[in-house]
């Protein structure tokens, strides 16, 4: 009879997991001071995959009033992550996560439904360059292959350096150059390990060029590998190229990938992909400037005080120094790119605010993100609420068409935006005068 109890009791809260679903709309989780219910543990987690579908022919996604989207390269292979060089030559990291097996059940879950919504493919490993004179990439060279799941890219002076899952690599860079033969210098050795839960490195460089800052998300969800797993990850790591001595510049952030400078502070700030499995309405994920030395929560506690009680042993004397995030952008968003606005091509509205490239949830029902969204700023922080840019990544029936990933502003000022499903570099500029309607 006690056994049959326990069975109907763990039946009972995998169910609950089947049924969870949000209970706050979703701007609910937007904005300085996000709502953060109590959180929901179930013994499944909530899974509403947004199945890969891909854009039909002639598809594209939906751009916000007074702007248009076009096709800057399409048919590329899982296109993450996007940098533009000073001569407005665009590089594009052709990449998705290291092969692996399977360590454990959590782990065989997360890669099905990785590979349901589109990643979990075998990765290209290389960078492309896409050079163009009217908007459409006419140049498509091969510039870097034989990666190890490259994603960030920064160039410093004669120097282009890539971020790889396990390593940051230099490679000596001519402007005009539309391929690189020379091997790569290992500058640093970079956290990766066997689980990598989040593969991605990005990289940028200080107004100056003298330093490097990588971010290196967590190994795991909340620290259930153990912590010792977690060392120099969920944090944002600061590097001296010439030396390759690293140090951690900012921590408990779990997963920070969009880096970039504010143009009106010179502030640093970071996009964050926050924690999973305690409800559709949390976690939120954060936009935030990032203070030297400071810590962010993970995997204690979250927006501050909020302590995680899924983590032993506590550490209530970390807690209590956790920084707020300046800016929430809405729970199991998967918000990634992060690009802020200085150039005049697009409406004046988006000066000096923050493009996010959201990549969409797996663990919130109803699903959320699938979208790039603009944040404004003023004073060097966020002003109000947020602004669709471009959506209808979704279709009527659920399945992803594309999902936004990196996003940057080239050379002329359009915004582009990779999508790793559709295959495609999309390009948002000005809507013509006199035409309206949505492509």
């Amino acid at each position: 009879m006690r056994r049959r109890s326990h069975l109907v009791a763990v039946l009972g809260v995998a169910l609950a997991g089947c049924l969870e679903r949000a209970e706050l709309p979703l701007e609910a989780g937007y904005g300085p001071h996000p709502a953060l219910p109590p959180p929901e543990r179930t013994l499944i987690p909530t899974l509403d995959i947004a199945p890969a579908k891909g854009w039909p022919e002639n598809g594209a996604p939906v751009p916000a009033a007074g702007l248009r989207v076009d096709a800057f390269a399409a048919e590329l292979a899982h296109p993450r992550w996007l940098f533009v060089l000073p001569n407005g030559d665009v590089l594009v990291a052709e990449t998705d996560g290291p092969a692996k097996e399977s360590q454990g059940f959590r782990d065989w879950i997360m890669q099905r439904v990785k590979r349901r919504a589109g990643g979990g493919v075998p990765s290209a490993d290389r960078i492309r360059l896409l050079r163009d004179a009217d908007g459409v990439a006419e140049v498509r060279s091969v510039f870097l292959e034989g990666l190890a799941s490259p994603f960030g890219m920064e160039p410093v002076g004669a120097d282009l350096y890539v971020a790889n899952t396990d390593a940051l690599l230099r490679f000596p860079y001519r402007e005009g150059d539309t391929r690189i033969e020379a091997p790569g210098e290992r500058v640093a050795e970079l956290p990766a390990g066997e689980n990598n839960r989040h593969w991605t490195r990005n990289v940028i460089a200080s107004p100056d060029g003298s330093r490097l800052f990588v971010s290196v998300g967590s190994d795991s969800n909340v620290a259930e590998n153990g912590l010792e797993a977690e060392t120099r990850r969920a944090a944002i790591l600061e590097l001296d190229p010439a030396s390759g001595r690293i140090r951690v510049f900012a921590s408990g952030l779990r997963n920070p990938v969009g880096m970039a400078w504010q143009p009106e502070t010179g502030a640093l700030w970071t996009a964050v992909n926050e924690r999973d499995e305690i409800g559709s309405d949390l976690v939120p994920d954060y936009l935030t400037s990032v203070t030297e030395g400071g810590f962010y929560g993970w995997p204690y506690s979250y927006f501050g005080p909020q302590v995680d009680t899924r983590v032993e042993p506590q550490r209530p004397d970390l807690v209590a120094t956790a920084i707020p995030p300046d800016y929430a952008l809405g729970a199991h968003t998967a918000s990634l790119g992060l690009a802020f606005y200085d150039a005049t091509l697009l409406p004046e509205r988006y000066a000096g605010g923050a493009f996010v490239g959201q990549h969409g949830s797996w663990n919130r029902r109803p699903p959320s993100g699938y979208r790039v969204i603009f944040v404004p700023f003023a004073g060097g922080q966020p002003s109000g609420p947020p602004e669709d840019v471009l959506t209808g990544f979704l279709d009527e029936a659920g399945r992803a068409l594309g999902r936004p990933v990196g996003v940057t502003v080239d050379r002329a000022g359009a915004l582009l935006v990779a999508d790793d499903v559709g295959n495609t570099v999309w390009r948002v500029t000005p809507q013509p005068a006199g035409i309206a309607g949505d492509p």
